[in-house]
């Protein structure tokens, strides 16, 4: 059984949900680190699971869940920080507790940030910055088109945000994703710096991406050392590999 378990009652009714579970190029936990850093988003609970591999995260001293909740009451936003990938077979059922949590706080709307594979193209020196959206509600798709962002007209996505996002769908829940082109080789701060920079349009959260670079890195490097470290004693993760690219298990 998945469980979101606060640390205290917390009134986060209206608030925006963001989350960037682990996958293709890591632009999700980057971008997550960087905004609780920047932000100075406040810890108020973790997930917890049986099926989670046994693993504890020493931030500052002090042993913590590998996957956080947190909050800033400034920006009203919740996010969800985890630090190592999801099993396959666990994303469904995680998706569901995730989204019982939303609605339980009273959350008003969901954005999800991950990474897009592509091919690179010949002779381009930079990452491809075109940013694609898929959205619940037509208006939402309207808005984001406006915005400069390229909606997906076809095509298949997977992972917590796309359950997520079905489920908004049928709810008529305000959600959008918002995934950023990579390139499945490659782990690149300026994935998600693209991606800061769309929250920033999108939500005015005004977060200065200054020092993305650095501490993106910091944080990829971490991921990959928490992975490697229990890759063999739990098989299933490895079918992750897939979706996350040979950055999360090099």
């Amino acid at each position: 059984m998945i469980e979101v378990k606060m640390l205290g009652k917390f009134d986060i009714k209206g608030y925006t949900f963001i989350e960037g579970f682990p996958g293709a190029g890591l632009v999700g936990p980057m971008s997550i680190s960087y905004m609780i850093d920047k932000l100075k988003m406040e810890y108020i609970g973790c997930i917890e699971s049986e099926s989670f591999p046994p693993l504890v995260s020493i931030h500052r001293a002090v042993p913590m869940p590998p996957i956080r909740v947190y909050m800033s009451r400034e920006k009203k936003v919740v996010t969800i920080f985890a630090e190592f990938a999801i099993a396959l077979e666990l994303i469904s059922e995680l998706s569901n507790a995730v989204y019982a949590f939303i609605n339980k706080s009273g959350i008003s709307r969901i954005y999800s940030i991950g990474g897009i594979p592509t091919q690179p193209q010949p002779g381009a020196n930079a990452p491809n910055s075109t940013v694609y959206v898929a959205a619940s509600k037509p208006a939402l798709l309207s808005t984001a088109q406006k915005a400069g962002f390229k909606p997906i007209e076809e095509g298949v996505s997977t992972g917590v945000g796309a359950l997520l996002l079905l489920k908004s769908t049928m709810d008529k829940m305000d959600n959008i994703n918002v995934m950023v082109p990579v390139q499945q080789m490659l782990v690149d701060p300026v994935y998600a710096e693209i991606a800061i920079e769309c929250l920033n349009k999108l939500l005015k959260l005004d977060i200065d991406i200054t020092d993305l670079e650095k501490e993106a890195k910091a944080v990829e490097a971490k991921i990959r050392e928490l992975i490697d470290k229990h890759r063999e004693s739990h098989e299933s993760y490895k079918k992750s590999a897939g979706d996350l690219g040979p950055s999360m298990y090099a």
